[in-house]
């Protein structure tokens, strides 16, 4: 994981969601980026609890140190939303400008304060690739397909972690620029590669050691993501179908959101097999979040998800607005987002968690 160096007498800011020009500025500042954590296919720890940071980058408690060194707290109050826009034909709309959009906040109209349609902004991306019996028959499309998109996807300053999931939850790569790293820990995935061992407090349901989707997702968020700043999102390969997760779905959606991330679903289906409550999981975890789900039933339809999913990272608005709502309670602020051109399809995340005093 990347840590930020510490330095006192910095003005820190305490943010809801970073503003965009901070994101790229900081990263590229990063010089030289810290390298990423080497992870083999052990577990992950359990779900809520946070990686272990260095003892070197432990921050200091600000009432140790003289008063003329204690960080300033400035709270500022900037959410931004990152938008897709695409019209009757499906195509991606890149000419709109800030006009063209209205942002509610709790049904209530924000202002937009700053817009922006730069389509090479850095990305965070998080890959969780479903390796439990059921993706036997397309594991080596999956690996191939992945291997394509981190290659095209992945740019100077754009980062990614690797995890798999079946009956435990695997970090393969952490956060790294380098895609030839990235299709290592892809190629490394193995059917029910955690074999017998389960996350420790992870209670199957009904009786059934299976696939833990929910706790992929949660330890993702909690433990990657959040620690992160600007474009966050995570890419799931899987049928959505959990049968050994401790946490549900809603603890999985909480913790996107919590994390600013998007949740994009490449849904596969296995042609042979009745569906189960797998698309109804996916769609709910999309839908929530700003992602998108996209079925697949073999190799062709999945290198095409992929490219779907390219397009639509690299095609995106940001508007960022200061909410009027300015209590610091932690709920959650519905957010809409409407273009002033009728029939057009709008991508973006449905609300946010405030901060919490």
């Amino acid at each position: 994981m990347r840590l930020p160096s510490i330095a006192a007498g910095i003005i820190t800011l305490a943010l809801a969601a970073y503003p965009i020009i901070s994101n790229v500025a900081t990263r590229a500042a990063a010089s030289p980026r810290p390298t990423a954590q080497e992870a083999g296919p052990g577990p992950m720890p359990p779900p809520g609890q946070a990686l272990p940071a260095p003892a070197s980058a432990q921050p200091q408690n600000p009432q140790n140190l003289p008063e003329a060194s204690r960080p300033l707290q400035v709270r500022t109050n900037v959410v931004n939303v990152f938008v897709t826009v695409r019209d009757h034909h499906n195509s991606i709309i890149t000419d709109l400008n800030k006009s063209d959009f209205k942002v509610f906040e709790d049904g209530v109209e924000q202002k937009v304060a700053y817009f922006n349609k730069e389509m090479d902004l850095p990305l965070t991306l998080a890959i969780l690739m479903d390796t439990s019996g059921s993706m036997a028959n397309i594991l080596v499309a999956e690996q191939d397909a992945a291997s394509r998109f981190v290659h095209e996807v992945i740019r100077k300053r754009d980062e990614a972690l690797v995890m798999s999931f079946d009956l435990d939850v695997n970090l393969l790569a952490d956060f790294t620029e380098d895609p030839n790293v990235l299709e290592d820990a892809i190629r490394r995935t193995r059917i029910n590669a955690a074999g017998p061992v389960i996350t420790a407090g992870t209670v199957p349901q009904n009786g059934v050691i299976g696939t833990d989707l929910y706790d992929a997702i949660y330890l993702a968020c909690s433990n990657e993501l959040s620690s992160q700043a600007g474009r966050k999102a995570i890419i799931v390969l899987t049928d959505a179908e959990d049968n050994g997760s401790k946490e549900t779905i809603e603890d999985a959606i909480a913790a996107a959101q919590k994390a600013d991330a998007v949740i994009h679903v490449i849904l596969i289906i296995d042609p042979s097999a009745s569906e189960g409550y797998g698309p109804g999981v996916a769609h709910a975890m999309a839908e929530q979040t700003g992602g998108r789900v996209i079925r697949v039933h073999n190799n062709d339809s999945l290198e095409k998800a992929f490219d779907v999913i390219s397009e639509e990272l690299r095609s995106q608005y940001v508007l960022g607005y200061y909410p009027t709502n300015t209590q610091r309670d932690g709920t959650y602020r519905k957010i809409k987002v409407e273009v002033d051109q009728p029939g057009d399809k709008i991508l973006a995340r449905k609300g946010y968690f405030a901060p919490y005093q």
